[in-house]
């Protein structure tokens, strides 16, 4: 008797229709479904797991398991609040697929985070060594897949007073906000099939060996470089900005590269969102109820505030309007900017962060050549230019013996350019071909029809009215 698959799926109740519902989708649903079976059945053995790195039940603090169970969950609000405060901006049409865009990130990292992604980031350091001296590029893809060794003890070098599957997810959050910053630049003209396959590539080969040399305590960034990134300037920031750099070299200007924001209240309402949230996101990265959250917290805020006014203040000043679009992007610019310095550097100087920031952001966010790329949400000109300035006024401000330029640390300020370039190098020219292969796979960009009806019925068969 011949196997017949179409008999198999009607059987199962799926009744499919291969030709009208496409192959990619078809190999999607497989990849999901093998994923969901193959977390029941993997059993790696206990000698992948490093037992030996852990703390007893007794040394976990109630308190840090408190405010980082909270700062996990202001983290996770960050990523809907990003869809509001993108969503308000792009054009009526494509106002669904926008925030989509960013809130299925919720979904995709997630389960690639549990599979492998924390393996990646944080599992046993694989790289080089120079003298004696371990220097990890990437996480061992087997330590942690699908969370196999998280549980509930602290871990000696990376979280010893906070249950290890709580860092794992506290750090998740982290890992889904990023792709999602990155949609901005390419909003309307993208196919979501092929942003899902991207989001996944830059995840795996971006993300995680990045997070792993600047967070890892055997990075390579971090042992060697000595960069300071206490909340994610360069892990999240920087390279999202630079793959949303690349995203709109690759997919081109859009056919009308001029719209009119569709909901400046949906705008208001995600920074507020995302300004709530970035207190977890900075505060929470101490993992710890302590002076040094305290410290972010206040730098966070202050931070953002100075951001803001000297915005609106510095578009009125060369002739443009005071506007709540214009407030918005400055609070954000100014908490991108503070993010890797929030913990080392203090209220007094995160003014000034803010404020150098916002001028810097506000000229490039303005400058004729860097529109002609069009950077729909002007993604690289916030995120990716306030990553860079946050990255070097921590190189500068940064408190402690030698601990930045003004503190005697000549070399680690040198260090800390060097970095910079590096990191851009390899998230820019990295995601470029990543671009490159999710276009040949599954081509990127809808089609011109697609593009005039707009991509919320085009890709979603949705609209607002």
């Amino acid at each position: 008797m011949c196997f017949s698959w179409n008999l198999y799926l009607n059987l199962i109740g799926l009744n499919i229709n291969f030709m009208k519902v496409g192959l990619k989708w078809i190999i999607s649903f497989s990849v999901i479904s093998l994923v969901a079976f193959g977390g029941l059945f993997w059993n790696p053995g206990a000698e992948i797991s490093d037992t030996g790195a852990f703390l007893s039940e007794d040394k976990i603090v109630g308190a840090d398991v408190a405010w980082i169970l909270a700062a996990a969950g202001l983290v996770l609000l960050m990523t809907p609040g990003l869809s509001f405060f993108y969503g308000g901006m792009v054009g009526k049409k494509n106002v669904i697929s926008t925030m989509l865009q960013s809130f299925i990130a919720l979904g995709v990292i997630s389960i690639l985070w549990v599979m492998v992604g924390f393996s990646l980031s944080f599992g046993e350091s694989l790289g080089f060594s120079i003298n004696g001296n371990h220097y990890g590029i990437i996480g061992n893809p087997l330590s942690y897949m699908f969370f196999n060794g998280v549980g509930g003890l602290p871990h000696k070098m990376m979280a010893s007073t906070i249950p290890f599957v709580l860092f794992a997810l506290f750090q998740m959050k982290f890992a889904v906000i990023t792709p999602a910053i990155i949609t901005g630049s390419f909003a309307e003209r993208v196919r979501f099939i092929s942003y899902l396959l991207f989001i996944v590539l830059f995840c795996i080969f971006i993300y995680t060996p990045l997070c792993h040399m600047v967070w890892h305590p055997d990075g390579l960034l971090n042992k060697y470089f000595g960069v300071k990134d206490f909340a994610g300037g360069t892990v999240v920031h920087m390279s999202a900005g630079f793959a949303a750099l690349a995203g709109a070299l690759v997919l081109g200007r859009r056919k009308n590269p001029h719209h009119e924001p569709s909901n400046i209240p949906y705008v208001l309402l995600g920074t507020g969102m995302l300004w709530f949230g970035w207190f977890g996101f900075n505060a929470g990265s101490a993992l710890s109820a302590s002076a040094s959250a305290a410290t972010a917290f206040g730098t966070t805020t202050i931070a953002s505030a100075s951001a803001m006014m000297t915005w609106i203040f510095f578009d009125r000043i060369n002739g443009r309007s005071i506007s709540a679009l214009g407030a918005c992007i400055g609070a954000v610019v100014g908490l991108v900017a503070i993010t890797p310095g929030c913990g080392f550097v203090s209220i007094q100087e995160s003014l000034f962060i803010g404020f150098i920031s916002a001028i810097v952001s506000n000229v490039m966010v303005n400058w004729k050549a860097l529109k002609k790329v069009d950077d729909t949400l002007d993604v690289f000109a916030c995120h990716g230019v306030g990553g860079i300035m946050g990255m070097i006024l921590t190189a500068i401000f940064a408190h402690g013996e030698n601990a930045s330029l003004l503190h005697g640390g000549v070399e680690v300020f040198l260090h800390h350019m060097a970095a910079l370039v590096l990191v851009s190098a390899f998230t820019f020219f990295g995601s470029l071909l990543l671009y490159k292969i999710t276009d040949a796979m599954i081509t990127l960009r809808v089609s011109e029809e697609s593009e005039n009806m707009g991509l919320d019925l085009s890709q979603h068969d949705e609209s607002l009215n």
